[in-house]
This record gives C-alpha cells, sequence and structure tokens, in this order.
C-alpha cells in the first residue's frame, strides 16, 4: 500500500527532527489515513484517505 490519501494524493514528507541540543535528523511526515468505505464511480470501495479530506466532507460515504 502507498501511503497516499486517495482522494487528494497527499503523501508523505521528509524534514528534520531537531533534539533539545538542536541537532537535527532525518525523519518522515506521514498523513493521518484511515481507512473508510467510500463511493466512487456510483460503487461501494475501501480507500485510504486522510482526516482533512474526512472533515472536509470530500469524501463520500455510503448511505446506510
Amino acid at each position: 500500500m502507498a501511503y497516499r490519501c486517495s482522494i487528494c494524493d497527499k503523501g508523505p514528507v521528509s524534514g528534520k527532527s531537531y533534539s533539545h541540543s538542536n541537532r537535527a535528523t532525518n525523519r518522515v511526515f506521514r498523513p493521518n489515513l484511515q481507512k473508510q468505505k467510500l463511493v466512487i464511480a456510483g460503487r461501494t470501495r475501501t480507500a485510504y484517505i486522510c482526516s482533512r479530506c474526512i472533515k472536509s466532507g470530500r469524501a463520500v460515504r455510503p448511505s446506510r
């Protein structure tokens, strides 16, 4: 599974982690992905989407 949102295509980005002594080490910032059932092209599919897409309403959930 690619660590990427199915809707907005948000993925991991690299950056630095700073210790108390201000020493920098490389690290990866990953998006907060959640497994959800979505309506994609009229069918219910399971996809990994980020929490921002869930909160903004871009993810169309199937009706119960």
